[in-house]
Protein backbone atom coordinates (compact mmCIF):
# COMPACT_ATOMS: atom_id res chain seq x y z
CA UNK A 1 0.00 0.00 0.00
CA UNK A 2 1.25 3.48 -0.87
CA UNK A 3 0.03 6.84 0.43
CA UNK A 4 1.10 10.10 -1.19
CA UNK A 5 0.85 13.18 1.03
CA UNK A 6 1.35 16.75 -0.10
CA UNK A 7 2.86 18.67 2.81
CA UNK A 8 3.54 22.34 2.14
CA UNK A 9 5.47 22.45 -1.11
CA UNK A 10 6.74 18.87 -0.86
CA UNK A 11 5.42 15.38 -1.38
CA UNK A 12 5.84 12.49 1.03
CA UNK A 13 5.29 8.90 -0.12
CA UNK A 14 4.61 6.32 2.59
CA UNK A 15 4.86 2.68 1.53
CA UNK A 16 3.70 -0.19 3.73
CA UNK A 17 5.25 -3.58 2.92
CA UNK A 18 4.82 -7.16 4.08
CA UNK A 19 7.41 -9.57 2.69
CA UNK A 20 6.67 -13.27 2.25
CA UNK A 21 7.79 -15.53 5.07
CA UNK A 22 11.08 -17.41 4.86
CA UNK A 23 9.59 -20.82 4.01
CA UNK A 24 7.56 -19.67 1.01
CA UNK A 25 8.40 -20.31 -2.64
CA UNK A 26 11.20 -18.21 -4.18
CA UNK A 27 8.86 -17.08 -7.00
CA UNK A 28 6.55 -15.49 -4.43
CA UNK A 29 9.50 -13.68 -2.84
CA UNK A 30 10.79 -12.50 -6.22
CA UNK A 31 7.31 -11.20 -7.10
CA UNK A 32 7.23 -9.20 -3.83
CA UNK A 33 10.64 -7.59 -4.45
CA UNK A 34 9.81 -6.82 -8.10
CA UNK A 35 6.57 -5.14 -7.02
CA UNK A 36 8.38 -3.05 -4.41
CA UNK A 37 11.03 -2.17 -7.03
CA UNK A 38 8.27 -0.88 -9.35
CA UNK A 39 6.74 1.24 -6.59
CA UNK A 40 10.06 2.85 -5.65
CA UNK A 41 10.96 3.45 -9.32
CA UNK A 42 7.63 5.25 -9.81
CA UNK A 43 8.41 7.83 -7.10
CA UNK A 44 10.42 10.81 -8.37
CA UNK A 45 13.74 11.41 -6.56
CA UNK A 46 12.51 14.90 -5.64
CA UNK A 47 9.83 13.39 -3.38
CA UNK A 48 10.38 12.06 0.13
CA UNK A 49 10.04 8.30 0.64
CA UNK A 50 9.35 6.32 3.82
CA UNK A 51 9.04 2.53 3.52
CA UNK A 52 7.94 0.62 6.58
CA UNK A 53 7.07 -2.99 6.99
CA UNK A 54 7.58 -6.53 8.12
CA UNK A 55 10.36 -7.74 5.82
CA UNK A 56 10.60 -11.22 7.40
CA UNK A 57 14.38 -11.07 7.40
CA UNK A 58 17.16 -10.21 9.80
CA UNK A 59 19.75 -7.61 8.74
CA UNK A 60 22.05 -8.65 11.57
CA UNK A 61 23.93 -6.85 14.29
CA UNK A 62 26.67 -5.28 12.18
CA UNK A 63 26.91 -3.71 8.72
CA UNK A 64 29.18 -6.43 7.34
CA UNK A 65 29.64 -5.16 3.79
CA UNK A 66 26.53 -2.99 3.74
CA UNK A 67 27.88 0.19 5.34
CA UNK A 68 25.96 2.34 2.81
CA UNK A 69 22.61 1.12 4.15
CA UNK A 70 23.31 -0.39 7.62
CA UNK A 71 24.87 1.80 10.29
CA UNK A 72 25.92 -1.10 12.51
CA UNK A 73 23.22 -0.99 15.18
CA UNK A 74 21.10 -4.00 14.25
CA UNK A 75 20.05 -7.11 16.13
CA UNK A 76 20.75 -10.82 15.78
CA UNK A 77 22.18 -12.87 12.92
CA UNK A 78 21.76 -11.96 9.26
CA UNK A 79 19.43 -14.19 7.19
CA UNK A 80 18.73 -14.58 3.46
CA UNK A 81 15.65 -12.38 3.88
CA UNK A 82 17.82 -9.75 5.56
CA UNK A 83 20.32 -9.89 2.71
CA UNK A 84 17.44 -9.34 0.25
CA UNK A 85 16.40 -6.23 2.21
CA UNK A 86 19.98 -4.93 2.38
CA UNK A 87 20.43 -5.49 -1.37
CA UNK A 88 17.14 -3.70 -2.06
CA UNK A 89 18.17 -0.73 0.10
CA UNK A 90 21.56 -0.58 -1.60
CA UNK A 91 20.02 -0.69 -5.10
CA UNK A 92 17.77 2.29 -4.35
CA UNK A 93 20.20 4.31 -2.19
CA UNK A 94 18.07 3.87 0.93
CA UNK A 95 19.14 3.50 4.55
CA UNK A 96 17.61 1.18 7.12
CA UNK A 97 16.77 3.67 9.84
CA UNK A 98 16.51 1.02 12.58
CA UNK A 99 20.25 0.43 12.22
CA UNK A 100 21.18 4.10 12.60
CA UNK A 101 20.86 4.56 16.36
CA UNK A 102 22.40 2.64 19.23
CA UNK A 103 19.62 1.14 21.37
CA UNK A 104 19.05 -1.41 24.09
CA UNK A 105 17.67 -4.72 22.79
CA UNK A 106 14.12 -3.93 23.91
CA UNK A 107 14.16 -0.95 21.53
CA UNK A 108 15.44 -3.08 18.62
CA UNK A 109 13.34 -6.27 18.90
CA UNK A 110 10.21 -6.01 16.76
CA UNK A 111 8.90 -9.58 17.11
CA UNK A 112 8.94 -11.70 20.22
CA UNK A 113 7.57 -15.16 20.95
CA UNK A 114 8.07 -17.53 23.84
CA UNK A 115 11.16 -18.96 22.11
CA UNK A 116 12.72 -16.10 20.13
CA UNK A 117 13.34 -12.38 19.87
CA UNK A 118 13.96 -10.94 16.42
CA UNK A 119 14.06 -7.76 14.40
CA UNK A 120 12.00 -8.14 11.20
CA UNK A 121 10.19 -4.79 10.96
CA UNK A 122 12.16 -1.95 9.42
CA UNK A 123 11.90 1.66 8.27
CA UNK A 124 13.76 2.80 5.16
CA UNK A 125 14.32 6.31 3.81
CA UNK A 126 16.38 7.81 1.02
CA UNK A 127 20.01 8.30 2.04
CA UNK A 128 19.81 12.00 1.16
CA UNK A 129 17.06 12.40 3.80
CA UNK A 130 18.86 10.51 6.57
CA UNK A 131 19.82 13.69 8.42
CA UNK A 132 16.11 14.44 8.88
CA UNK A 133 15.64 11.36 11.05
CA UNK A 134 16.45 12.23 14.65
CA UNK A 135 15.72 8.84 16.24
CA UNK A 136 14.20 5.43 15.59
CA UNK A 137 13.21 2.84 18.15
CA UNK A 138 10.77 0.08 18.88
CA UNK A 139 7.98 0.84 21.30
CA UNK A 140 7.57 -2.47 23.17
CA UNK A 141 4.04 -3.86 23.07
CA UNK A 142 2.27 -6.86 24.49
CA UNK A 143 1.43 -7.97 20.93
CA UNK A 144 3.75 -10.26 18.98
CA UNK A 145 4.92 -7.39 16.73
CA UNK A 146 5.97 -4.09 18.30
CA UNK A 147 5.63 -0.68 16.72
CA UNK A 148 8.69 0.90 15.12
CA UNK A 149 8.70 4.67 15.52
CA UNK A 150 10.94 7.17 13.75
CA UNK A 151 11.19 10.76 14.84
CA UNK A 152 11.85 13.01 11.90
CA UNK A 153 11.61 16.44 10.41
CA UNK A 154 9.31 15.26 7.65
CA UNK A 155 9.36 18.08 5.15
CA UNK A 156 12.44 20.26 5.41
CA UNK A 157 12.88 22.12 2.14
CA UNK A 158 15.58 20.67 -0.05
CA UNK A 159 17.94 23.10 -1.73
CA UNK A 160 17.44 23.93 -5.37
CA UNK A 161 19.99 22.53 -7.81
CA UNK A 162 21.93 25.80 -7.60
CA UNK A 163 22.10 25.52 -3.81
CA UNK A 164 19.70 28.42 -3.21
CA UNK A 165 16.88 27.70 -0.78
CA UNK A 166 13.36 28.76 -1.50
CA UNK A 167 11.82 31.21 0.99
Amino acid sequence: MTIKLVVGEGTLNVVSAYAPQAGLDEDIKRHFWEGLDEIVCSIPPSERLFIGGDFNGHIGLSAGGYTEVHDGFGFGERTRGGIALLDFAKAFDLVIVNSSFTKRDEHLVTYQSSVAKTQVDYLLIRRCDKRLCEDCKVIPELLDHSEVAAFSTVMETRGSPSGVRRP
